[in-house]
């Protein structure tokens, strides 16, 4: 029987929360999706793995039996892929931005040329996965803005740090504004992620510096597209100064917001993988790159 490694990273989170919410969060997915995965699972396996109850969710005596074996499987699987990686002379580099990236191409193009033997993808991740790429395994490191769910899981190089601002409809009363006091926003209605991103959508709406007022919420978006869009459609969006620079359309402006802590950057790797001298060199180069910007 074939089942994919996915889904019992899907079943190993659920075990471990207890519940689908708090995987969802952690694994950044959508709560119905995840119980898709999870019911597949069942029926690729045959036997049900939790008992459902309004308290959350209960392993089996089946259950039970998988969720003692699967972090070890899971453990040799990324071994294993890890291995095959680096035995590939691959290196696979997540990042959510081009902002967050800045120069780097010029730094890989740098250690290409210096080690052939290396090949290195750039992989971009939509907002539904703000560990980009890292929470599922899909990449070696990541550069990333914090912060993220499932961080401290990491080890995390803070990089550089860039001031919030926030994109307007160009007709919007405070699109003529040199600088707009952030109080001035609390009412408007925002461009958020899905709720499965945890503490990354509740930094990008500011929740903390809001002394208390509710969030409106007006749009959801995961894509640069859809988040230029709904800005356009009449709502607001908080954004890194660097979308200035990387993100523009006629009908959207970029304004500095007052009374915002700033976005920070940082270059992460999972805890614990055996580690490559080039790899190291490479991603020692790549922070430096960046810690200039």
């Amino acid at each position: 029987m074939d089942v994919d490694t996915r889904l019992l990273r899907y079943f190993a989170a659920v075990a471990d929360e207890g519940s689908l919410t708090g995987a969802a969060q952690q694994l950044f997915v959508s709560q119905p999706a995840l119980t898709k995965q999870i019911r597949r699972l069942e029926d690729d396996l045959g036997v049900p793995l939790f008992a459902r109850s309004r308290s959350g969710m209960a392993l089996t005596e089946a259950g039970r039996e998988l969720a003692a074996r699967v972090p070890a499987l899971l453990d040799d699987w990324d071994e294993a892929v890890q291995a095959t990686g680096r035995a590939a002379r691959l290196l696979r580099l997540g990042f959510l931005d081009a902002g967050a990236v800045g120069g780097i191409h010029e730094v890989i193009a740098g250690f290409r040329q210096a080690r052939s033997e290396w090949r290195v993808e750039l992989r971009q991740f939509d907002w539904s996965d703000p560990s980009a790429g890292l929470a599922r395994g899909e990449v070696e490191a990541a550069v990333v803005r914090l912060p993220f769910p499932g961080q401290e899981g990491l080890n995390v190089r803070e990089l550089f740090v860039e001031e919030r601002g926030v994109l307007l409809p160009a007709r919007h009363p405070l699109a003529n504004s040199g600088t707009v006091e952030f109080r001035e926003l609390w009412d408007e209605p925002f461009v958020a992620t899905g709720a499965e991103t945890g503490a990354w959508r509740e930094y990008w709406l500011a929740t903390g510096e809001r002394e208390g007022r509710p969030v409106r919420v007006g749009a959801v978006a995961s894509r640069p597209d859809e988040w230029l869009g709904a800005v356009a459609a009449g709502c607001v969006a908080l954004a890194p100064a660097s979308t200035a620079r990387f993100y523009s359309r006629p009908d959207v402006v970029f304004r500095p917001v007052c009374g915002l802590s700033p976005s920070r950057v940082g270059l992460a790797r999972p805890k614990g993988h055996p580690r490559e001298a080039a790899l190291d060199q490479l991603l020692e180069a790549i922070a430096r790159r960046l810690s200039r910007s």
